[in-house]
């Protein structure tokens, strides 16, 4: 990589986890890291907005966690092996995160990945 290389690394649809984006996603991940807990999970399912705001997560991440829009969250600085932890609760694997990210159906998804998993 050099000093010309975006930061993005030119890659279309490619957001690098980096130090932008982690700060940018500091409390949100924060609260995903959370969700470790089972009893953390089910305080978040019962009442996610109050859940979040407990961890003073911005109003566009928030947003974005209600529309359950997982590619605006890994814009917004959600590191992918945090988020999952959000998309479980509302039970979303990562292939259900995939398919939407790529505006695909499931069926789509799953027949770029040769058919393997079912969540």
């Amino acid at each position: 990589m050099n000093a010309k290389t975006p930061p993005d690394w030119g890659i279309p649809g490619t957001y690098v986890f980096d130090a932008k984006r982690s700060r940018l996603g500091y409390r949100l991940n924060k609260m995903c890291m959370s969700l470790t807990k089972p009893e953390n999970r089910a305080a978040f399912k019962a009442d996610p907005e109050s859940y979040m705001q407990q961890y003073a997560v911005p109003e566009e991440q928030r947003q974005a966690v209600r529309d359950r829009d997982w590619l605006r969250l890994i814009k917004l600085g959600a590191n992918i092996y945090l988020l999952i932890k959000i998309a479980e609760v509302f039970g979303v694997g990562l292939y259900g995160m995939g398919a939407q990210q790529r505006g695909e159906t499931m069926e789509q998804f799953l027949q770029t990945r040769s058919g393997k998993g079912a969540t």
